[in-house]
This record gives C-alpha cells, sequence and structure tokens, in this order.
C-alpha cells in the first residue's frame, strides 16, 4: 500500500472517532490494558516532588484535528510539564524574534548526550538545540516582556491557548524545582559567561522552572498535540496557538531532537515528531490528523516513560504512522476502524 492510500486510512479513522462505541477505543483498551502490567522504570527523585508520583498511573489520548476524543486510563490525572513545555516555548520564541534571529541563539542539530548535559557549541556559540536544557533556558531568556510579570503572563496565555482552558503553575513543583536547580544554574551561568543568553539570567530562569511546573493531563497533551497537527489552532476553540509559519519548525525539531538521547532510535522505530517529560508525560503529532498524549511516570534510564515509548511503537506499527512510512502491508487502519 503506497501513503496516499494510508494518509486515506487516516481519515477513516478521524470519522469513526465520533462513535463512542468506536474500534479505536477497543485498540486502546488493549493497549492499556497490555502496558499497564508493565512494571519497569522508576519514577523521577531528582526533583522531590515528582518522587510522590504513584509509578502505576497510566493514561492513553488520542484528539483528532476536528475534535474528537478517544482515551483511557488515568487521562485527567495531573502533573507537571517539565521538558514537554520546550517545543512550545521555542514557538513562543520564534513568534517573538522570528526563526532567523532565534537561530542565532540556539541551533536544532540533535546531541546524543543527555537532556541535562554541560555541553555546549562554542564554535557556533549556541546550545545545541532548544529541547536539551541548555537551549530550553536560552528560549526561555528569548520570551519578550516590559518585566518578569508580563512574560509570565505571556507564558501562561501560550499554554493556554493551546490547551484551551487557563493553566496553572504547581507552586510545590516549582519551588522544588528551584530549590534543587543547581546544575541547571550552572549550564545559565555558563552560557552567560560565553554571551549566549542576557544579563537577566535569574529571571529566565524562573521562568523556565515555572513552564516545567505548568500543570497538565494526558487529555491537554493530545489537544496540544492536535493544535499542532491543525496547523496551529486549537480544534475546541478555534483559537491560533501558534502562527502557521512556525508549526514545521516545532515539528521539525520534535523529531530529531524530542525523545532525549533516544531521539535517534525514536525516529527510526516510531517516526513521529514527539516530546517526552520527567513526570511521565509524552505529547505526539501526526501532521494534519491528530494529537496524542501518554502519561506514566515510570521513566527509562534516559527520561521517557516507559509505557509511553511502547505505546507509541505499537500505534506506529500498527497503523503504519511512520512519516516516512511508503510501504506498509499490515492491518491498515481502514480496516481497523470498519472492523465491528
Amino acid at each position: 500500500m503506497d501513503t496516499t492510500t494510508n494518509r486515506s486510512d487516516l481519515d477513516v479513522l478521524l470519522n469513526k472517532m465520533k462513535s463512542a462505541v468506536s474500534p479505536l477505543r477497543k485498540t486502546l483498551n488493549d493497549l492499556y490494558t497490555k502496558y499497564r502490567a508493565v512494571n519497569d522504570g522508576e519514577v523521577a527523585t531528582y526533583i522531590p516532588e515528582l518522587a510522590k508520583a504513584d509509578p502505576n498511573w497510566f493514561a492513553i489520548s488520542i484528539v483528532s484535528i476536528d475534535g474528537q476524543v478517544v482515551e483511557v486510563g488515568d487521562h485527567q490525572q495531573l502533573f507537571s510539564m517539565q521538558s514537554v513545555s520546550k517545543p512550545f516555548v521555542f514557538g513562543l520564541a520564534l513568534e517573538d524574534h522570528g526563526r532567523e534571529e532565534v537561530l542565532t541563539k540556539v541551533s536544532v542539530e540533535p546531541t546524543g548526550e543527555a537532556f541535562n548535559s554541560i555541553v555546549l557549541d562554542e564554535k557556533s556559540n549556541r546550545p545545541f538545540n532548544p529541547l536539551v536544557n541548555a537551549g530550553a533556558i536560552a528560549t526561555a531568556d528569548l520570551v519578550e516582556g516590559r518585566d518578569y510579570s508580563e512574560r509570565m503572563s505571556r507564558l501562561l496565555g501560550m499554554f493556554s491557548r493551546y490547551m484551551g482552558h487557563p493553566v496553572y503553575v504547581d507552586n510545590a513543583v516549582f519551588l522544588s524545582e528551584r530549590t534543587t536547580g543547581h546544575r541547571n544554574r550552572a549550564i545559565a551561568h555558563l552560557m552567560l559567561n560565553f554571551g549566549m543568553v542576557r544579563d537577566r539570567i535569574e529571571e529566565s530562569l524562573e521562568l523556565y522552572f515555572q513552564q516545567c511546573s505548568v500543570l497538565t493531563n494526558c487529555h491537554d497533551l493530545a489537544v496540544m498535540g492536535a493544535t499542532l497537527a491543525n496547523g496551529g489552532v486549537n480544534p475546541f476553540t478555534g483559537e491560533r496557538a501558534l502562527k502557521a509559519e512556525y508549526v514545521k519548525d516545532l515539528l521539525s525539531v520534535m523529531l530529531s531532537c524530542g525523545m532525549y538521547d533516544y531521539a535517534g532510535e525514536w525516529a527510526f522505530r516510531v517516526g513521529i515528531p514527539a516530546k517526552s517529560g520527567v513526570s511521565g508525560g509524552i505529547v505526539a503529532v501526526v501532521p494534519g490528523k491528530f494529537g496524542i498524549g501518554i502519561f506514566s511516570p515510570r521513566l527509562d534510564d534516559r527520561g521517557n516513560s516507559v509505557r509511553g515509548v511502547q505505546v507509541c511503537q505499537s500505534l506506529s506499527q500498527q497503523f503504519g504512522l511512520h512519516v516516512f512510512e511508503s510501504g506498509f502491508t499490515g492491518r491498515t487502519l481502514g480496516e481497523e476502524f470498519v472492523r465491528k
């Protein structure tokens, strides 16, 4: 089957998602049951508040670009965004400064290093990409505003447009981030030493700690993914969260850099843009079709949700979701969603 036919099968999925008894619901229930039994990995403990998460929490949500929802498990359980926030703040920086200006401050190259490595590209005088901590601090520094209060307000407003409702910061997580964030401070001051960021670095670090502490749930992640899949427009509110010209920039860097130092294998095995966070969330995007949210706090040694990675691998393999899929011969989405 060629790619065009496979895209048609995805369209069938979007129509079938309108039914409360959609076979997609059975598919997600089957995946939920299968991977709920996986107890590999550990809850993050280096930020004390994250250690309080229940390791058994687990949810899968899919939201289509026309606002249809299928989800299972603990999809309303709140947790902090952590690194899932990074591509969206990158988008805000792009809107504030434009693509070329942002690229003078942060590159878009995968590193092969852990997300919190103190590694900078001294040749180009930039962090390697906006989805490692150094690059995320640099993009937080690019968020504009007259003062810290306005910058914070603009940050929360941006997340609100993606999720479709007001958003809040978990102050306990924020204070935990701030208290234990010595490595991030070291990264920030090293960048300040090289002139990679402005001299308001303490304020920008506060902004970075706040963005990581924004509360979300699995449903919200799927809505955020669906907003990117829909060209930057929230499928429920109709409000634009990101200028259309920058959507491909976020999706490109998510595909190449979004899963920490597993990003290369992710692109090989799963092949859809995604971003993970150490609280256990993953947001993934099938452009033009739907967003996927997964939440499970058990992490592998790279910081990715163990169950989340496995669910995404299964969805991609079952339904040919890989962005470069051209010879898919397995069970198609069309067959899946017309099956009784």
